[in-house]
């Protein structure tokens, strides 16, 4: 038995204390805590269809984690101008445009010089049984000759077109892995924020378990509760600490995703710009799909190859027909300087007989590849319907389950105010302090994540579309 004062003086600590945690919780539990339910009011505005990218951050910057915020908009160009995959592919439309030159060199005269030297030694002839020597000797040549394609009936025209057709393909591909990395970046961008929120509740819950854990003992010590609610206590303590490696974890696996995305991987982490705010993205299907068929650089592509196919099949065509070409040259030869001079002029028409039906062959074959990518372009069509409607619906899903979300979030952190005062009162259970603790929690990675899902299905579905916001 303790003494009856002992325990007076301990009611009268029990109470002070009691009064200072409820203080403490509810200064954690305010608006200004990571704990506190994120901007419960959401923030409405007009469709965003088109946009620019604006700069606040360069790769040097980030690598050296300059202090400054980090935005989604500097991240997508700090992406477009180091990912690796944007370089490569803007490469392979600098070669492509390359080649539209070579088709074009036919149209031009080839000119070639030649210059030669030939020493030959003494040679023996016998004649009429009588051996005769030649002196040695030098044999100099110098030339210029110029070669000019005169009819082709097409074939070179044909080829420029062609090559035309696949510069803009290569280009619109260049589009294409540009949207499919700003949709990477978005993707990642929004799962730092997501893990980011997260860790700051672990973080602020560890707070609030060690302040119930400080209660749990008040009580104990002076025998309003038994031994058993310190224990819980200090189980859900240790569980909340597990919790926050994990989410940490998360977030720095999170923060080196969009790193190795933007194509710096040693930026490391920097402070980033929260925008997890709603923010209703207004678009039809019908005008989604309208929207799709005219800007998605896939089908751009599509297009552009199956028109070079078509001019494919025009140029195996043009195997059928002859060829005339000009030439001219001018020369200068002989033994010893001065040298001889002379030139020559003349037409050379290359006609066809017969080439073992090679350019049949080649006729069919360029047929079947156009038929093949005209496949492929109603096939691109169909998908292009499909993940336009899909994303469609998944925007409409996400956006409606935000409120539903915000409001059970909302309903958590009161049902944890309530459990926290209950058992501040001396009337509560610690199971039902964790229960509390579980439910808000989940209820608020809960509505980050719609949050973040909204998010997501807006950079699907501007991707689906073919927008470059």
């Amino acid at each position: 038995m303790r003494p009856k004062g002992e325990l007076c003086m301990k009611a009268q600590c029990s109470a002070v204390m009691f009064v200072l945690n409820v203080g403490l919780m509810a200064m954690v539990l305010t608006p200004q805590s990571g704990l506190a339910a994120p901007a419960l009011t959401r923030t409405v505005s007009g469709p965003t269809v088109t946009g620019a990218v604006e700069s606040t951050a360069t790769p040097a910057e980030v690598s050296g984690n300059a202090g400054r915020v980090l935005t989604l908009s500097a991240c997508i160009e700090i992406a477009l101008k180091k990912n690796q995959s944007i370089i490569a592919s803007a490469n392979s439309v600098n070669a492509t445009e390359s080649r539209v030159g070579e088709a074009r060199a036919n149209y031009y005269p080839q000119v070639s010089w030649q210059s030669g030297y030939t020493r030959t030694g003494q040679a023996t002839t016998i004649t009429d049984g009588v051996a005769v020597k030649s002196a040695p000797y030098n044999l100099y040549s110098s030339s210029i000759t110029l070669n000019q394609n005169l009819i082709d009936f097409g074939k070179t025209s044909s080829q420029v077109d062609i090559s035309k057709y696949n510069l803009a393909s290569a280009r619109s591909d260049l589009d294409a892995t540009q949207a499919a990395v700003i949709l990477s970046v978005k993707q990642a961008y929004y799962s730092v924020l997501t893990t980011k929120r997260n860790k700051d509740v672990a973080a602020d819950v560890i707070k609030q378990f060690q302040l119930h854990l400080d209660q749990a003992k008040g009580f104990y010590d002076v025998g309003t509760k038994a031994r058993i609610d310190v224990i819980k206590a200090e189980v859900d303590l240790s569980n909340a600490k597990l919790n926050l490696i994990n989410v940490e974890n998360s977030y720095k696996i999170a923060w080196v995703t969009l790193n190795n995305v933007m194509g710096v991987p040693d930026a490391g982490e920097s402070t980033i710009e929260d925008n997890l705010s709603f923010q209703p993205y207004a678009i039809t299907l019908e005008q989604a799909t309208k929207a799709a068929f005219e800007s998605r650089p896939d089908l751009k592509s599509m297009v552009a190859k199956r028109e070079a196919a078509q001019e494919s099949v025009g140029l195996a065509r043009n195997g059928y027909y002859p060829v005339l070409t000009g030439s001219a040259s001018y020369m200068e030869s002989g033994q010893d300087f001065p040298l001889g001079r002379s030139w020559n002029a003349g037409l050379l028409l290359t006609v066809p007989l017969f080439s073992g039906f090679l350019t049949t062959h080649q006729v069919a074959e360029a047929k079947s590849q156009l038929y093949v990518l005209k496949a492929n372009e109603e096939s691109l069509r169909q998908q292009i319907v499909l993940e336009v409607r899909q994303a469609y619906l998944n925007l409409h899903a996400a956006e409606a389950s935000i409120a539903t979300a915000e409001l059970a979030a909302k309903q958590a952190k009161e049902n944890l105010d309530l459990a926290n005062g209950r058992y501040s009162a001396g009337v509560g259970s610690p199971i039902e302090v964790s229960d509390a603790f579980a439910t808000y929690v989940a209820a608020q990675a809960n509505y980050t994540s719609a949050l973040s899902n909204y998010k997501i299905a807006q950079a699907n579905i501007e991707k689906a579309t073919g927008s470059r916001e």
